[in-house]
């Protein structure tokens, strides 16, 4: 099964815009491209039909439909040919092949974002050759499911794997935003591994009392645990990951990258094993975050 975007972010400022003139487009990496070069691939976006069966134009299913695939798809090779250098009648050209394939569905690993990760929990160490950094919501039931798997993962690469965990509560989990909260003030005590399981293991039954149970049981401090939730200390951490997750086109949770790379495909160890492989093979030197 796949379980990548299927909690949906249900407030982004970009689908309150209009597709006809958003400057940005949901999943799409429009950064690198000279100011012409965006304005030629959005105009493109807006002008061509997205190949999903929507009747929508490529821009207005990304605004629409952020989880369509498609779209994102012929968006995101509009974007990638324009930085290759190829003229606005060759771009579209490559497009028009792609419309008549039908539905094309994106690449298993997509190109590199750059995301920052210090200081964020991580299970793995820091030379690690391979960095997954993990967006989640601790009351996104997909993200329960998923967060076992992805310690299965770093368990199985004991030197090869770091696993980050980056926050992005959704609007629509009312209890995640606290939860975020929570477990970066157990990260401070050194505790956010104790605590993410228990939070995933019980996330129907998130609350803050809860929580601070919880925090109990794992052995924190709790007059500096609950002097962080109630300062709000670590709001601005948590509103900080939700921008970076954003730029770098998360939409849903859970969502994983790859040494930076989105990954598209079944989050379980052995659909992984190749790809991290090839990743080892194309970094053999260590390297440090």
């Amino acid at each position: 099964m796949r379980h990548l975007l299927l909690c949906v972010l249900a407030s982004c400022t970009v689908l309150a815009q209009s597709w006809q003139t958003a400057a940005e487009l949901p999943g799409v990496d429009l950064s690198g491209l000279s100011a012409t070069l965006k304005s030629a691939a959005l105009k493109m976006a807006r002008e061509q039909d997205c190949n999903c069966g929507c009747n929508y134009k490529i821009a207005e299913c990304r605004v629409k439909d952020p989880q369509c695939s498609y779209s994102r798809a012929l968006a995101n090779s509009v974007v990638r040919e324009f930085k290759a250098g190829k003229n606005s009648d060759e771009v579209y050209a490559t497009l028009r092949e792609l419309q008549k394939q039908g539905p094309v569905k994106p690449r298993l690993l997509e190109d590199p974002v750059a995301i920052p990760v210090k200081d964020d929990p991580s299970r793995g160490p820091a030379s690690a050759r391979i960095t997954i950094v993990e967006f989640s919501d601790f009351q996104c039931p997909y993200c329960a499911m998923t967060a076992p798997k992805a310690l299965e993962i770093a368990a199985a690469y004991p030197s090869d794997v770091r696993l980050v965990f980056k926050q992005f509560p959704l609007d629509f989990h009312s209890n995640a935003y606290t939860a975020a909260e929570a477990s970066l003030a157990a990260h401070a005590q050194g505790k956010f591994w104790p605590l993410h399981d228990k939070m995933f293991a019980n996330f129907r039954r998130l609350s803050r009392e809860n929580i601070v149970r919880w925090a109990r049981e794992a052995g924190l401090d709790m007059n500096a645990f609950q002097a962080d939730l109630d300062s709000g200390k670590y709001r601005p951490v948590v509103d900080r990951e939700v921008n970076e997750g954003a730029s770098a086109g998360v939409m849903g949770t859970p969502t994983f990258f790859i040494n930076g790379k989105r990954y598209n495909g079944a989050f379980e160890l052995e659909a992984l094993r190749p790809i991290l492989e090839a990743e080892l093979k194309a970094a053999p030197a260590a390297k440090s975050n």
